[in-house]
């Protein structure tokens, strides 16, 4: 048929980089004020408040900890490694990358899975020294399974430049995570007679369902497009068989360094539920301790999170957009975009971080009427936006350039930083949470300043 086989080389329509950008902000804003919501709800619902949010957060910091090592970097090490291969034409590399990805990292996620199921009484007994903590880490471990095959799917969609995909999955679990959250927590107050530790095992319960239902979505969606990719396949030039084990070698290559950055993210947020549960409770009675931490964890966090969800989107289209711009050796197209990225970001976190600063009080007050404590936490907590926000834009630019070692070393001599501020601070004041935000804000500067300079002189 005329004009088959000219739509056919063609492929699938590509989205642009604004439009992935304003795809993936649309989505991310969706996700946050939900939320928002649920958080809410558990933190004025009654049972719940502080202490149910300390109990739901350290228990996340262990999950969000065993995710990253499950899956070690997996979206945006993927979607490099497929751009590459499709800006050359190499459609059928492409697809085979992500087959041998996605069965390699079904292994890796199932391990994390039974090592939080399995460990989960020694992790909240001896670690966190939060007993409470036991049965939400259970019910969130299959999640890790989950939300690791999802990754390989995401970063092979964003690869081929299809990031609604990836936006519309994390909608659609977001919305169930919402929903199900609520509709649980009742559920299991009314059966336990309002026990804080079984309610907050019932929100995570909703986490795990909502990754089950952001899953299906992506792979519904792979299969919708099998003929698609079928029809790229048939297109394919440049392609050169390798061996299993050196594509594996090759994802763990790229990926490793991506994985250790946000494994280190991750330590950051663990020594917080280390240090800070610890110490609060040389002063404070135990449930009091947790929830001075649930105060940082469930309405802090949470709210400073809300701009840093809206920048994502420049770190996550950037990856793919500069991998592929390097793949064709476009640096105009790099410097760009980049320089875009960054300016974007800058105008994002000032406003943002000003606002949140002078405005701490009233926020809370508005927002959390029978918990409104946390003022000075979230002030100082506040100062943190701008420079992460910085730090994820150039992230971004550097995965997909393939300088992957500068994010990793700036971020652990950061986190070495502030293992010892915290235990330092830790034992000599009572404000340990302010002393605690305030280190992550200073350490910060000197991060984005080496990481931006370096950028620089790469591009």
């Amino acid at each position: 048929m005329p004009g088959t086989e000219d739509v056919n080389k063609r492929g699938p329509k590509k989205e642009t980089f604004m439009q992935s950008v304003i795809t993936l902000i649309f989505s991310q804003v969706l996700i946050k004020l939900l939320g928002l919501v649920y958080n809410l709800y558990l933190t004025n619902r009654e049972g719940f408040g502080d202490k149910g949010n300390g109990i739901v957060s350290a228990s996340y910091q262990i999950y969000a900890l065993l995710l990253t090592i499950s899956s070690i970097g997996v979206p945006n090490a993927i979607a490099k490694l497929v751009s590459e291969r499709v800006a050359l034409g190499d459609h059928k590399g492409a697809h085979r990358i992500f087959k041998i990805a996605f069965a390699t990292f079904a292994v890796i996620g199932l391990v994390g899975t039974l090592m939080l199921f399995f460990g989960a009484h020694i992790i909240a007994a001896e670690w966190l020294q939060i007993p409470e903590a036991e049965m939400t880490m259970v019910a969130l471990s299959p999640a890790i399974f989950f939300v690791a095959i999802s990754s390989v799917m995401r970063g092979y969609f964003n690869g081929r430049q299809q990031i609604k995909a990836t936006a519309r999955s994390q909608s659609i679990e977001q919305i169930f995570k919402t929903a199900l959250t609520i509709i649980l927590v009742e559920i299991v107050a009314i059966a336990s007679n309002v026990s804080t530790e079984w309610m907050a095992a019932g929100a995570t319960l909703a986490t795990t369902l909502a990754t089950l239902a952001g899953f299906g979505y992506l792979y519904l969606y792979y299969k919708i497009r099998r003929r698609e990719i079928a029809s790229e396949i048939r297109t394919t030039v440049n392609y050169k068989y390798q061996r299993r084990r050196n594509i594996i070698r090759k994802i763990l290559l790229v990926s490793f360094p991506i994985a250790l950055t946000a494994i280190l993210s991750s330590v950051n947020k663990n020594i917080d539920s280390f240090t800070v549960v610890r110490s609060l409770k040389e002063f404070l009675p135990a449930e009091e301790a947790v929830s001075q931490y649930g105060i940082l964890g469930g309405k802090v966090d949470t709210l400073t999170s809300l701009p840093l969800s809206i920048n994502v989107a420049f770190s996550t289209a950037l990856v793919p957009a500069i991998a592929a711009a390097k793949a064709k050796r476009d640096m105009k197209t790099i410097k760009r975009k980049t320089s875009f990225s960054l300016l974007v970001s800058m105008l994002i976190g000032l406003p943002c971080t000003a606002g949140m600063c002078i405005f701490a009080g009233q926020i809370l007050n508005l927002l959390y009427p029978n918990a409104s404590s946390g003022t000075v936490i979230l002030q100082v907590s506040s100062l943190t936006i701008l420079f992460t926000i910085l730090d994820q834009t150039i992230n971004g630019a550097l995965q997909g350039y393939g300088l992957l070692r500068v994010p990793t070393i700036s971020l652990g001599l950061r986190s070495n930083c502030k293992i010892n501020f915290e235990f330092n601070i830790s034992t000599n004041t009572r404000n340990r949470s302010n002393w605690s935000c305030l280190g992550i804000c200073g350490l910060s500067c000197n991060s984005i300043y080496d990481i931006n300079n370096m950028l620089k002189k790469s591009i």
